[in-house]
């Protein structure tokens, strides 16, 4: 039997599977289908649990963060990161007995990320820089397109300001953008509105997993280009400036600092623990070799 666990951050769901060892096999069409949300467990991203020495993508960074979030998009994709999901890893982690309150590292495919679990029962989590690649972006539903923000917090982000959320549409199928070029494989797309002082609202599709309820890199490329787009820049004025982001699921309060450094804070939930059917985990396998 392979133990599974299910957890969420602002109701970004994810399948957690622990296996310190890297010993499961984890193709595409597994994760796909532990993400299934009718024929399987249901999530937006599965998160791997493994030690860091153990993976060959992260052995070299063991010395600086014991475990590796290897983190598959829903539709079976490999992804460089997932703020909500680094909460979540975390948690899992404080769950598991493999970490207490207090500051631990977590390494990703996007770097080691410094996380700290407070009392209360939130965590924060070190998002590292954006990087605001310049030129122009457009973002287009149905029969209306914005200029976009293009920011990359270790993976990409177009960030459109919209009169009405309601303008992003379903949100099933990527929003199209323009130039191609500028995102080669492929972008998260966030809609932003203003709710007041430091204060916005955001729907995101996510690439992989389709729009979800929330996001924790988008709402940090949210709080940068809105602090751009309101004249703050805390390496110029040398003071943080903070943004409270609401989501579908929840609030994230995203800190940028005047090194650069984003800090996102928010709950993250364990919501359940089970073991997977071994037949039913062998069949995908059997299916989809």
């Amino acid at each position: 039997m392979t133990t599974f666990l299910k957890g969420h951050g602002t109701e970004n769901d994810f399948v957690i599977i622990p296996d310190a060892e890297n010993a499961i096999e984890l193709s595409p069409a597994t994760v796909a289908a532990l993400c299934d949300r009718r024929a399987g467990i249901g999530g937006d991203g599965v998160l791997h649990v493994v030690r860091s020495a153990a993976h060959p993508e992260a052995r070299h960074l063991a010395a600086e963060a014991e475990w590796f979030m290897d983190y598959r998009n829903g539709d079976g994709s490999i992804a460089e990161m997932c703020g909500n999901g680094v909460r979540v890893f975390a948690r899992y982690l404080q769950h598991a007995g493999h970490a207490t309150e207090g500051d631990i590292a977590v390494a990703t495919r996007g770097g080691v990320k410094r996380v700290h679990i407070d009392k209360e029962g939130l965590i924060t989590v070190g998002m590292g820089r954006a990087a605001l690649p310049e030129g122009e972006v457009t973002v287009t539903v149905d029969d209306r397109s914005w200029p976009a923000r293009n920011v990359n917090m270790g993976n990409p982000h177009a960030i459109a300001f919209v009169a009405d959320l309601a303008h992003a549409g379903t949100l099933y199928d990527p929003p199209p953008f323009a130039p191609a070029n500028v995102y080669p494989e492929g972008v998260n797309v966030e809609f932003v509105v203003d709710r007041g002082p430091r204060h916005v609202a955001m729907r995101v599709h996510e690439r992989g997993s389709g729009e979800t309820r929330s996001c924790g890199t988008g709402a940090c490329a949210v709080a940068v280009a809105t602090a751009r787009r309101d004249g703050l820049d805390p390496a110029v004025t040398g003071a943080p400036v903070t943004y409270d982001i609401d989501l579908p699921g929840g609030r994230l309060t995203i800190t940028e600092r005047p090194d650069g450094e984003i800090e996102m804070t928010g709950p993250a939930v364990i919501v359940a623990e089970g073991e997977l059917d071994a037949d039913w985990f062998a069949a995908i396998e059997t299916v989809n070799p």
